[in-house]
């Protein structure tokens, strides 16, 4: 909806800043955007004495802002005062209708915003405020938000955002609904618990992380902080097969039966040891797609064929089911062609030493421009075909990849066209084969509950993805990609932990054609 507002905001910004160096101008439409806030962010930029501006509030603007040390009510500079009331009425806040002017309205707005956030109105947390300003990150609960996250997010920020000053960490959004930003400042939060030094958190799930979980992360009873940030993040993955985490939980540090049923039920779940306690690979599980990647794994996939040789070494090494691609798309004379394709006998061969097979599909599935209907119609046409050619049998579950982070608007106009063709391909062929999907946790659970797909494979091994981050396992996960390593010199496999009762894969092949 158009705001008046708003677009004075625009048609001001526009005017002042249009010949400072760098800037660029946003749409005078009089709606809230990206567009809006990152042209007022030049313009604070500017008044701020930095050259050239950039759309972007990077640790420079922020040095800025906590350098000049002045909230709006003691501003002297009244385009500063115009750009945090512009600020104000794009977040949905109300401010003064006259920009330049910091009435009692803007003051109470700005109170409000830093409460919201979690925080006590001062100079210390200002800059933080400045940034969320300039930024669409919401600070209130949303329709869909929820009051337990909202009050996990507003701690972040409370305690180590601002009151511990991680440098790695900005604000969190206080929105009530699990996210990326969320996940990263958890895993950063968790980072400072376990003993990592402040300038050297980062939200990445490394060595370091790892081994302050293993030494203070398992220990029992939790330090009160921890043990917050751990059924936190409980909280996050819930439910877990049908079982809810109770939010009373959370406060508490008694191991209450609610506390130990959806431990159990999450780890049964996740296909983990069932401890019901805060050991290692339950942390991972709770904080990254990969979880623990040590942990044992009956499945794998790659590209390289299965010989006699190969089959008899995976299963020795205690894998009972492999992936392997249906096709290539490129000819043996391109550069970048693999030779990954199922070769003729090679199914009958896998079979033979023991294993499973489960069939993967992938045309130059790492690019938005390879999702269309049109596309997923041809691929699912030459699916089918394929499979019959190797004699997989009826009921076969065929993974088709979406191998990049998909976001939410990618999988509305893209990626769930592709699979509506794919679905409707296999049904034109007799619906001979069911399709699975391959990709990040939110990918998979979309398209399997808008679409249909039977079964997913999830892409953990890529945990930084939007589609893994803040994101609970799908229901119907059959397959958790949870890392890459040479299994061999020279021939690479993916470890895949086989979900028990899940895709039983393929453990016999259709008859020879009589001849």
């Amino acid at each position: 909806m158009t705001d008046a507002n708003v677009l004075a905001a625009q048609q001001w910004v526009n005017a002042t800043y249009q010949s400072a160096p760098g800037y660029l101008r946003c749409p005078e439409d009089g709606l809230t955007g990206w567009a809006t806030v990152l042209s007022l962010t030049q313009g604070l930029q500017f008044e701020l004495g930095i050259s050239p501006t950039v759309q972007n509030f990077g640790p420079g603007t922020f040095t800025a802002v906590k350098n000049r040390n002045r909230l709006p009510a003691a501003e002297t500079n009244a385009n500063l005062i115009r750009i945090v009331n512009a600020g104000l009425w794009c977040k949905g806040y109300w401010a003064s209708s006259d920009l330049g002017v910091w009435t009692a309205q803007s003051q109470s707005s700005l109170v409000q915003l830093f409460a919201d956030a979690g925080l006590v109105y001062g100079s210390t947390a200002w800059p933080h405020i400045c940034k969320a300003l300039m930024r669409m990150d919401q600070f209130r609960l949303v329709g869909n938000g929820d009051l337990t996250v909202q009050k996990l997010q507003q701690r972040l920020n409370s305690r180590y955002t601002v009151g511990l000053a991680i440098p790695a960490m900005s604000l969190v959004p206080c929105d009530g609904v699990a996210s990326r930003d969320l996940q990263n400042g958890l895993i950063m939060a968790v980072q400072y618990e376990v003993g990592i030094a402040v300038a050297s958190i980062n939200g990445y799930f490394g060595a370091g992380t790892q081994a302050g979980l293993k030494s203070k992360g398992t220990v029992v009873p939790l330090p009160a902080d921890l043990r917050y940030l751990f059924r936190s993040a409980c909280y996050l993955n819930s439910p877990a097969l049908g079982v809810a985490y109770d939010p009373a939980d959370i406060e508490t540090g008694t191991d209450t039966a609610s506390h130990l049923a959806w431990l159990r039920a999450f780890q049964q779940f996740s296909q983990i040891p069932q401890t019901a306690t805060n050991d290692f690979t339950t942390w991972a599980e709770l904080l990254v797609a990969s979880g623990d990647t040590a942990r044992p794994a009956t499945g794998s996939d790659g590209i390289a064929e299965i010989t006699a040789e190969r089959g008899q070494a995976l299963y020795a090494a205690g894998y009972r089911i492999v992936g392997r691609y249906l096709d290539e798309h490129l000819p043996p004379t391109d550069p970048y062609y693999l030779g990954k394709a199922l070769k003729p006998g090679e199914p009958q061969t896998i079979l033979d030493a023991g294993l499973r097979l489960f069939p993967i599909f992938q045309y130059n599935g790492t690019v938005l421009t390879n999702f269309t209907y049109e596309k997923g119609y041809d691929q699912g046409t030459i699916a089918h075909a394929k499979s019959v050619e190797h004699r997989l049998p009826a009921g076969t579950c065929i993974y088709f990849a979406v191998d990049y982070d998909a976001l939410d608007a990618d999988v509305d106009t893209n990626i769930k066209p592709y699979f509506e063709g794919v679905k409707q391909a296999l049904a034109a062929a007799g619906e001979r084969y069911t399709f699975g999907i391959y990709g990040a946790r939110n990918v998979c659970t979309r398209v399997s509950r808008e679409v249909g797909a039977t079964w997913s494979m999830v892409a953990a091994m890529s945990w930084q993805y939007s589609g893994n981050l803040g994101v609970r396992m799908p229901e119907n996960w059959s397959f958790n990609q949870i890392r890459e390593y040479d299994f061999q010199p020279g021939w690479g496999l993916d470890a895949d932990v086989w979900r028990d009762g899940a895709d039983p894969g393929v453990s016999i092949l259709d008859a020879l054609p009589e001849v």
